[in-house]
């Protein structure tokens, strides 16, 4: 089944990493909702995508804009994090202007990875968890094995483990799955910067492999029945005999953030398994002009 994936919820018309945007996509029609981890300074795992309060999308108790970087998620406790308003994009801001359509919606705020799966229990869509560390900024974060293991506790905690798949740039947490946890999806992450600097990111001498034989050999061996590895590139630096090489690898390819519709019709013809995208509506005509069977509306 080709997967249509919502990043960050489906930012080009709602609110990103919200509840609000997620139940958007979910009205939209997608198979997935793709959303980024942080953890709180109280051990809270919370669905935001940068490691600190990002100033052209928050908004302080006031109603003013934050000025210069805002606080990083993990100096803050979770009613620390309650007091900001994430629903709509500062006026004039490259987010505003990226998008557009987006419909605000005030009062909404930095959800926990919990009230997400639990609002989104009914519908049955997978949620593909990114765990957001960087090896370059590791007092930022919890380690990566450590985020990793807290958000298989709350998946398991909501009885939510069965559609859960985990995503990272930073392959540590994913290998820390891989051993610990091999029932869970995982989803290796790459874009130029982390093919530039692969023992950083991914752990691993990748001397000699192309990216998907460095992907197919972080999978291993032995993946359980019902799961296929996903390798999801940046769509920009995807090339067909990259799509084929990986198929024949045995991986699924599912490009980020995917959001022109020729480039949405090109992947396809490529073969790709899957989009991740700011813009469901548009990747469901993409699909439906190539014959693919539609998610339905939740």
């Amino acid at each position: 089944m080709f997967e249509l994936q919502g990043h960050r919820g489906a930012r080009g018309l709602f609110p990103e990493n919200t509840l609000a945007g997620f139940r958007g996509a979910l009205a939209v029609g997608v198979s997935s909702l793709e959303l980024d981890i942080a953890v709180t300074r109280d051990g809270v795992p919370v669905v935001v995508h940068d490691p600190s309060l990002d100033p052209d999308l928050t908004r302080d108790a006031s109603g003013a804009w934050l000025e210069g970087a805002g606080p990083a998620i993990g100096s803050l406790t979770l009613a620390d994090l309650r007091r900001f308003d994430v629903g709509r994009a500062r006026p004039g801001s490259v987010a505003a202007a990226a998008f557009p359509l987006q419909q605000p919606q005030d009062g909404e705020k930095v959800p926990t990875l919990a009230e997400v799966l639990a609002a989104t229990r009914d519908s049955f869509v997978r949620i593909d968890a990114e765990i957001k560390t960087d090896p370059r900024a590791p007092a930022l974060t919890v380690p990566p094995e450590r985020m990793a293991e807290i958000v298989v506790a709350t998946a398991r905690a909501a009885d939510a483990i069965g559609r859960m798949t985990v995503r990272s740039f930073d392959w540590r947490g994913l290998a820390w799955l891989r051993r610990h946890v091999p029932e869970v999806p995982v989803c290796w992450l790459t874009e130029a910067k982390t093919e530039a600097d692969a023992a950083l990111w991914w752990g691993v001498s990748a001397a000699g492999l192309s990216t998907p034989r460095a992907v197919a050999a972080a999978a291993g061996a032995g993946a359980p029945v019902g799961w296929t590895p996903t390798w999801a590139p940046h769509h920009g630096s995807l090339r067909a005999d990259r799509v084929a090489e990986a198929t024949s690898l045995g991986l699924r390819v599912v490009p980020w953030t995917v959001n022109d519709a020729g480039d949405m019709a090109r992947l396809i013809g490529w073969g790709v398994a899957g989009l991740c995208t700011d813009r469901p509506d548009l990747a469901r005509r993409a699909m439906s002009d190539a014959g693919l069977a539609l998610p339905p509306p939740a």
